[in-house]
């Protein structure tokens, strides 16, 4: 897992070749909303696209992490259904669902089932390397979602310099972002980590706490403010110095929420000492979003190995998957 972190700017430089070179067959539909199918690692991209393109893509963008896809699914929604492996069950139903609607769907995968429906279909594709646990694919998959909603004419192409500048901030600051992963580890370890983050930085804080799930084998949770601060704040009343509080901090935040997340530090500090901030850098959300995750990533890599275990197993997981594949 070490060496699939670190890779992490060479997957984007890689995802950003592959996604150049997409080449989509104009829709006749009218397009009128966006549906993303997706769930775990091939999921997440979705979640935090959804939040980076906002504020330039004119379509309402919905995210779907279920069986079953929304009523309003129709011959004007942009499906894309993004699976890694090619094979999610949960994703295949959505798809099957969405082809019957007559939708225009988009596939983000490394091959698999979702390989043969796209090409016996003709739908467009973008087919990325495979072989990876899903999780440490996402520099891979994930630009792949700006190159879809860009080929139809969703969003301009201004997120690949953002992609490149991430390259290499990213790369410059390598030591000390796992000098910090280190750090923070230590103060994780043994931990319930709670995440608080702003509102469109949420899919960050999700990713994270999916990968302190996958890869450091705990439980976490993530909320975010201001809704937070309407009901969870309530919630810290007792002294529990197996609570760590985690903020995902930016120097854009909202200057209410800035207002917002100190005083939510003063009250979290009153009941655990543990009380952590992480500042993103970058001058951009994109930037800020890929230099937090790969952060993350590090912290949960960390933690894997302060508790001597295997950051790659999953075997619950798979099990789960047997049970599910005897089921008619």
């Amino acid at each position: 897992m070490d060496e699939l972190i670190a890779g992490f700017t060479s997957h984007l430089k890689e995802a950003m070749e592959v996604g150049k070179k997409a080449d989509f067959t104009n829709t006749d539909n009218s397009l009128l909303n966006v549906l993303v199918c997706g769930l775990g690692g091939s999921g997440i991209g979705g979640t935090i696209i959804s939040q980076l393109v906002s504020e330039q893509c004119a379509l309402p963008i919905t995210i779907n992490k279920d069986y079953k896809i929304p009523s309003f699914v129709n011959q004007d929604t942009l499906v894309i259904c993004c699976s890694y492996s090619g094979n999610t069950e949960e994703t295949l139903e959505m798809y099957q669902q969405a082809y019957n609607k007559g939708a225009e769907i988009a596939i983000i995968t490394s091959g698999g089932k979702f390989g043969d429906l796209a090409k016996e279909n003709n739908h467009n594709m973008i087919q990325i390397k495979g072989g990876f646990p899903p999780r440490a694919a996402f520099g891979l998959s994930f630009p792949q979602l700006f190159y879809v909603l860009h080929q139809y004419g969703l969003i301009s192409d201004d997120f690949s310099g953002q992609i490149e500048s991430a390259i290499t901030l990213i790369d410059a600051e390598e030591d000390s972002i796992q000098a910090e992963a280190k750090g923070l580890a230590k103060k994780l370890h043994g931990t319930f980590p709670i995440i608080y983050t702003e509102a469109p930085m949420e899919g960050v804080a999700v990713r994270f706490r999916q990968q302190i799930a996958e890869n450091s084998k705990m439980l976490a949770s993530h909320h975010v403010i201001p809704e937070m601060n309407h009901n969870e704040l309530v919630g810290w009343r007792t002294k529990n110095e197996d609570l760590a509080a985690v903020f995902f901090r930016s120097k854009d935040e909202y200057y209410r929420n800035t207002a917002r997340i100190e005083k939510t530090k003063e009250v979290a500090g009153k009941y655990t000492s543990n009380v952590n901030e992480i500042y993103a850098k970058g001058e951009e959300k994109i930037q800020q979003a890929l230099y937090l995750i790969h952060l993350g990533d590090w912290i949960t890599y960390d933690l894997a190995v302060l508790k001597d275990i295997d950051s790659v197993e999953v075997d619950v997981i798979e099990g789960l998957k047997g049970v599910l594949a005897e089921l008619k």
